[in-house]
């Protein structure tokens, strides 16, 4: 009567699986949703009260605002990313993309105002992350590093060894700086 776990089986059936090892998530993903979420709220609620307010509010504009109100959400609702060992998976509202960081070919990283990372491995699968994601999680940008610097003794990793020194780079002076006023040495 109680629940039954199987595992996974490997190969193409099991390829959704996730591999064994440590796992690390984006420990800011939850705040960032809830900050979506209050922010979609907040459109709403002064959408309503204006209609309201004017005596315009019908069931036709109230659901106007409840799908402009989810639109926005959709809109800023950040991908929830994860690293496995030779997996990183980004996990949109509608579908999940996973590249294998152990076989990376190429890595862009794209500055601006909103900064991609886009990954590409040996396999033809693509995703993009806000490299900040690496940056603010230790434990995802380990596991990231490993993995590609695993890519790179393989020789897989064709474009942009540049791009991942670079960050590399950020994520060591952000390290020191956070050290440095932790410590109250800044």
């Amino acid at each position: 009567m109680g629940r039954r776990f199987t595992q996974a089986e490997t190969g193409a059936a099991g390829a959704e699986a996730a591999p064994p090892g440590p796992c690390a998530h984006d420990i800011h993903w939850a705040g960032e949703t809830r900050s979506a979420l209050g922010v979609a709220f907040l459109l709403f609620t002064a959408l309503f009260a204006l209609d309201a307010g004017f005596g315009s509010l019908d069931v036709a504009r109230g659901v106007l605002w409840t799908g402009l109100a989810g639109l926005l959400f959709g809109i800023l609702l950040p991908p929830r990313v994860s690293v496995h060992p030779g997996l990183l998976s980004a996990r949109g509202l509608l579908r999940t993309k996973t590249v294998r960081t152990d076989s990376l070919v190429s890595v862009r990283c794209s500055d601006g105002v909103a900064q991609r990372m886009i990954l590409r491995d040996s396999e033809g699968c693509q995703v993009e992350i806000d490299p900040t994601v690496l940056v603010r999680n230790p434990a995802m940008w380990h596991l990231f590093d490993t993995d590609s610097r695993s890519s790179l003794r393989h020789g897989t990793l064709l474009h942009g060894a540049t791009s991942l020194r670079q960050l590399a780079q950020r994520i060591d002076r952000e390290t020191a700086h956070t050290v440095f006023k932790v410590s109250d040495l800044h």
